[in-house]
């Protein structure tokens, strides 16, 4: 079976000993008469000590490719990245755990902000989605074609928005920083626990305080978490609010709370969950933030400050699902970093 689906994504069937990476393009069933209906596979094989293993992801462009306005913003945090995404420079950050939405964020913002004025192009590795609105380059290790050299050679392209796929190393941090000086707007991606650690993770990489405070503009970190079943979702009385009021300490909710549990069906599979709900994180670099970013800086200092200018943490936005009904505490727990404010 591994064999077989290695040749219908193009990859090498007698290689086994290495990791390999293909993709297969099909359709959906309900579309196979039809126009449209693409669905891509991502496959990664990975040699173990019992075989060769396997993963595919399913890319579907209904699902994966979305508008702003449907990624799940609550109404405070969408009216201050409209804002944010409509400054002229600077650069933008997307924070997160592998498969946490960064990439599906990335993609529907640069969709709502490309037009024919203006020059969307990408770096990515791989890249994701193919969008006809964006010039897309791939990113190459063999032939020495990595994010710095792909974002050295964007600076000559006349862009106005740039995407690099993951800022991993201090080249791709200074040629970005470089690009957001000269007048563009750069959107990134890193993998942080949250949105002030992504200040602390760029000053990790050897980037000067002085040129992060004068670049990055706002840090998104996000988090998907399981909804439930709209078929079996049952009221949790065993939920107080005190229970909500904990969970989202130290700030309290107000209005009328409807906590839910998971139960079970054969509609969700007897998970008691079906489809997920983005959690967002905004911090907005205000004059008072760019004062804790210094040589000696406290994570928690800025996080702290982030807050009192109206930033609502990853924790505070799971537990308004909860009371929405859209989820469960034990599932904000689970997908959530702790409060520390």
């Amino acid at each position: 079976m591994t064999s077989r689906i290695k040749l219908l994504g193009r990859m090498d069937v007698v290689e086994k000993r290495r990791p390999l990476d293909g993709r297969i393009k099909t359709k959906r069933p309900d579309t196979l008469d039809s126009p449209g209906g693409e669905v891509e596979m991502r496959l990664s094989t990975m040699p173990t000590a019992f075989g060769e293993k396997m993963v595919m992801r399913i890319f579907d462009p209904q699902t994966a490719v979305k508008t702003v306005a449907q990624l799940g913003f609550g109404d405070q945090e969408a009216q201050r990245w409209q804002e944010l995404i409509a400054r002229p420079h600077g650069i933008v950050l997307v924070t997160g755990p592998t498969g946490s939405g960064k990439t599906t964020t990335l993609y529907a913002t640069l969709k709502s902000l490309a037009t024919e004025e203006v020059n969307v192009c990408t770096i990515e590795d791989p890249i994701e989605m193919i969008e006809p609105a964006f010039n897309q380059t791939q990113v190459h290790g063999a032939i020495d074609m990595g994010f710095a050299e792909g974002l050295r050679a964007l600076m000559r392209q006349d862009p106005d928005i740039i995407m690099v796929g993951e800022i991993r190393d201090l080249a791709t941090a200074e040629m970005a920083i470089q690009a957001a000086l000269t007048g563009h707007l750069v959107f990134s991606t890193l993998h942080t626990n949250d949105s002030a650690a992504a200040i602390t993770r760029l000053a990790d990489l050897g980037v000067p305080t002085y040129l992060i405070a004068a670049t990055v503009i706002g840090v998104l970190a996000q988090r998907l978490a399981r909804t439930l079943c709209p078929a079996c979702k049952a009221r949790d009385e065993g939920t107080t609010r005190e229970a909500l009021d904990e969970l989202a300490r130290p700030w309290r909710l107000s209005g009328g709370v409807r906590p839910y549990k998971a139960v079970g069906c054969l509609e969700c599979r007897h998970t008691g969950y079906r489809g997920r709900a983005g959690l967002y994180e905004l911090l907005v670099m205000t004059d008072a933030a760019r004062q804790c970013v210094h040589p000696l800086q406290d994570a928690a200092a800025l996080r702290r400050q982030a807050c009192k200018d109206g930033m609502r943490p990853l924790r505070l936005a799971g537990a308004m699902k909860v009371a929405e009904g859209v989820t469960t505490i034990e599932e904000v727990l689970r997908s959530t970093p702790g409060l520390s404010t």
